[in-house]
């Protein structure tokens, strides 16, 4: 029998790593990189856990957990961070999770799909649908800060509860979009996005699957607060900004494991699948985890709001136009993959000297 090797398996050697550079005083940038390393496996377990789940559970409670815990390590590690006060990181990260789904998993997607299989074809209607919705959010994010940079220094007060507001909004959206999925004919579109292993037949138990769900959530929140506790002295060191650390790293680390997904099913020819999970996981972040973030500020007693800056505007509607219009006729092929990644390697080096 053939053994499968699984890269998760190696990378958690980075745990202990983690834990024993901030005991030993091994150096923030040591403890910084561990952490970081060490939460890639474990959201992958949390994905995989939860697509086990979906298994046992059946689609529509499947599909609340997947719509909940899709992004679990982001939504853990921003709320570290906002616990740590460390909010620019926290907007960054909103902003870097939407940039790093629509531009660089959909574009290393679409680049190797096509230079695998050639012009590859999916669901238009189902495409279509996801990213006007993406738009839609989008610009709900925009408004807030767009109002944050209209109003004067008196008025500003106004932009937190407006952002909450536009929060509350956002969650409904959301939670509409979830009810529509479950009650959806076949032929409609559903808003939440499938799992990457829909006719995946149980290998785990209900138990184990929540098990290894605890397991590495809570592994998460302690990774979280090393990677969160070292930043400000990682950024001095390695002389980045806590601007960059959130709009590139952060999102790369917590998604990175269900981006490998997105470009294997497109190494595949399942081009449909490929961009639900990079689409759809763009779309949880704007409309679900974003909003969360702003609640569980306002509960913590912090002021944190929609308030992106003008750079991160621009690259917001870059990115929602030039992905609309890539997706747009059902078809992809290699080059559009590579125009995507070249866009967000542009945006990315004006964010490393922002």
């Amino acid at each position: 029998m053939k053994l499968k090797f699984d890269y998760r398996y190696v990378l958690l050697l980075a745990i202990p790593v983690a834990f024993l550079a901030e005991t030993l005083h091994w150096g923030n940038i040591v403890q910084f990189l561990t952490a970081a390393i060490g939460i890639v496996p474990l959201a992958g377990f949390i994905g995989e856990a939860t697509e086990e789940l979906t298994v046992h559970t059946g689609p529509k409670i499947g599909g609340m957990l997947n719509a909940t815990l899709g992004n679990a390590a982001e939504l853990i590690i921003t709320i570290v961070a906002i616990k740590a006060g460390v909010l620019e990181l926290v907007i960054a990260s909103i902003t870097g999770s939407i940039l790093g789904n629509l531009l660089l998993v959909t574009g290393l997607s679409i680049l190797v799909g096509g230079l695998r299989n050639g012009t590859q074809k999916f669901s238009q209607p189902q495409a279509t649908t996801n990213a006007t919705t993406m738009i839609l959010a989008v610009v709900a994010l925009m408004i807030p800060a767009i109002f944050g940079h209209s109003i004067d220094v008196t008025h500003h007060q106004a932009l937190q509860p407006f952002s909450l507001g536009v929060a509350i909004v956002m969650i409904v959206i959301y939670g509409l979009g979830i009810i529509y999925s479950f009650t959806a004919r076949e032929d409609d579109t559903p808003l939440v996005r499938p799992s990457a292993h829909d006719t995946h037949v149980a290998a785990w138990s209900v138990q184990k699957s929540l098990i290894v769900l605890a397991v590495a959530t809570i592994a998460i929140v302690f990774l979280s607060e090393l990677l969160v506790g070292s930043v400000e002295h990682v950024v001095a060191q390695l002389g980045w900004s806590e601007f960059f650390v959130g709009i590139i790293i952060v999102p790369l680390v917590g998604n990175a494991a269900e981006h490998l997904v997105a470009v294997q099913v497109a190494l595949k020819n399942q081009m449909t699948l490929s961009l639900e999970i990079a689409i759809g996981s763009s779309l949880q972040i704007a409309l679900f985890v974003a909003p969360v973030l702003m609640i569980v500020a306002a509960l913590m007693g912090v002021e944190l709001s929609f308030n992106f800056n003008q750079f991160e505007l621009v690259a917001l509607a870059s990115a929602g136009v030039v992905g609309v219009f890539v997706i747009k006729d059902g078809k992809s092929n290699w080059l559009e993959g590579a125009q995507l990644l070249a866009l967000y390697l542009i945006l990315g080096v004006a964010f490393f000297f922002i």
